[in-house]
């Protein structure tokens, strides 16, 4: 079994864990946030955790569906980025598209992330590429929307 290694940055902050031995992604706690309009944010998470996530892992971080479904709650950049190389301090970033009164607060589930495995690839540079039925048809060129 991997092993994710995690350093707590202020001793308030918590150490991630999995809600139930079926979850895909671990739990990750606001250890403080800061907002401009407490009622309507943005919102800066801070987690008070710094990862070293294994070479060939990245670390993806996701809304949490309750804070979605429940008061329109979501990651500012949809999902959050966090590579192998990076040591510093995850921050989220959350904004409100609905009109309730929730406010994420300290304490709370913010967001969850999950490891995964990079595929290993190099980037070359082509003069064509291959042709497919659908070529370079965008936006509804597959069938009624």
């Amino acid at each position: 079994m991997m092993n994710l290694l995690v350093k707590k940055l202020r001793p308030q902050a918590s150490v991630p864990k999995f809600a139930t031995t079926g979850s895909a992604c671990f739990d990750l706690v606001a250890e403080s946030v800061e907002s401009e309009d407490d009622q309507w944010g943005p919102w800066v998470c801070k987690t008070g955790l710094a990862f070293e996530i294994p070479a060939g892992y990245v670390m993806l971080i996701y809304s949490r569906s309750g804070h979605g479904f429940k008061h329109g709650l979501r990651l500012a950049n949809c999902v959050g980025v966090i590579d192998a190389d990076y040591r510093g301090e995850v921050v989220l970033k959350l904004t409100k598209d609905s009109g309730d009164d929730y406010s994420p607060r300290c304490g709370e589930r913010v967001a969850q992330a999950m490891l995964i495995r990079l595929p290993e690839y190099e980037i070359t540079e082509v003069a064509q590429l291959s042709d497919t039925s659908r070529g370079a048809g965008g936006f509804g060129s597959t069938g009624a929307v």
